[in-house]
């Protein structure tokens, strides 16, 4: 999701969230009892500064610490040393952490050296910073647009965005959910719905379908949703489908003009020269392999411009579907704009033949081709 000012709101925040996470756990090594005196609540924060300080500058080469934290290039240990810089400006935040461990320790005793113990307390950690992530991204986004929002606020934006990706999800596979696309779109579905076409992104979402799809989870998914569980969070948002409609239009809108996601470009070759050096180097492990079990070719210089060649015409998500077929949906280093933001990979085969409003076998058929032109023998 990207709103004005935010900068932690992207898929990317899940790589900021690890890297802050492994590196806590070595931080706070050794440190839990001391946590649990109030008297040493500056004094830890200080030597937990420091250490975190060291440990990212330690790490600062590793994949996940270059990997892009966001779509405006930040990376993910830029991000999470700002993070980290904001927690020493806001001590009640390190307060609030300290006091959850000391109510766990109440609970369950020393639960740091116990089975799973380091999973409780990395869990502590994460809520640390994202009741953190959630007051940068809120303050910003006041400063950015001159429009008051809360921590809360910016949660229902992340909310109301995943939301409206899971429906343009269901919408995708609409023949494999036919009882709950009927549920969400409030009527039974007869032949493709004209909604399935309408949904191109969060700004084109209605917020009956938000409420309908929320309230239809508990049958289809097992479990409330998030307008429909007995939390308050939500209670005014509930109630008010007005505001439903304007956030998403916001978030719509927003994305509209900060992206580059239109599916009808095409993909700059110098942009995308290093993705067409991995491509033609799982192309020609492919060919080693299959034709003539030699050792696959670092690609040639000019392989890149050659690979542009063969899939020139081809729009980006046929693009993105040789990718998924040849690399995989997931993988660090995918630029931010090619990825689904509510799970940070490819979006499914399903997704792009929407975004292209093109049919499923339509797109398997021109990804085929543009495989079997990669694989042809044309490389220079």
């Amino acid at each position: 999701m990207r709103l004005p000012g935010t900068r932690y709101q992207e898929h990317g925040w899940e790589h900021v969230r690890k890297l802050l996470g492994h590196c806590s756990l070595q931080a706070l090594a050794g440190a839990c009892p001391r946590l649990l005196d109030p008297a040493q609540e500056q004094a830890c924060l200080d030597a937990y500064l420091d250490l975190m300080a060291e440990l990212l500058h330690a790490g600062r080469r590793s994949a996940r610490a270059t990997a892009a934290g966001n779509s405006y290039g930040d990376s993910t240990l830029e991000l999470a040393i700002e993070l980290v810089c904001e927690l020493q400006a806001r001590p009640a935040d390190w307060a609030a952490f300290r006091a959850a461990v000391e109510a766990e320790f109440a609970r369950s005793g020393a639960f740091w050296h116990g089975p799973g113990g380091a999973a409780i307390l990395r869990k502590k950690v994460n809520d640390l910073f994202a009741v953190l992530r959630d007051k940068v991204d809120s303050d910003n986004y006041q400063v950015a647009c001159g429009r008051s929002c809360s921590p809360n606020k910016m949660y229902a934006y992340r909310m109301l965005d995943t939301a409206s990706a899971e429906i343009a999800r269901l919408f995708a596979a609409w023949r494999e959910n036919l009882e709950q696309v009927s549920a969400v779109i409030g009527r039974e579905v007869e032949g493709v719905p004209i909604e399935v076409r309408q949904m191109r992104g969060a700004g084109d979402c209605k917020a009956a379908w938000v409420l309908r799809w929320s309230e239809s989870l508990e049958r289809f998914g097992g479990a409330p949703g998030p307008l429909h569980t007995r939390s308050k969070r939500f209670a005014n948002l509930k109630a008010s489908p007005e505001k439903i409609q304007a956030m998403l239009a916001e978030i719509g809108e927003y994305e509209e003009l900060s992206s580059n996601r239109d599916c009808g470009r095409a993909l700059d070759a110098n942009e995308a020269a290093e993705w067409l050096e991995d491509l033609w180097r799982v192309v020609a492990e492919s060919r080693a392999a299959d034709d003539t079990g030699e050792e696959p070719r670092e690609p040639s210089a000019d392989a890149a411009l050659w690979t542009a060649e063969a899939l020139a015409g081809s729009s980006l998500p046929v693009y993105l579907a040789v990718y998924l077929k040849m690399v995989g949906a997931d993988d660090d280093a995918y630029p931010a704009e090619w990825l689904d933001p509510s799970t940070g990979a490819l979006p499914t085969m399903q997704q792009l033949a929407v975004q292209d409003r093109i049919s499923l076998p339509t797109l398997r058929k021109r990804r085929d081709q543009a495989i079997a032109r990669l694989m042809g023998t044309a490389h220079p």
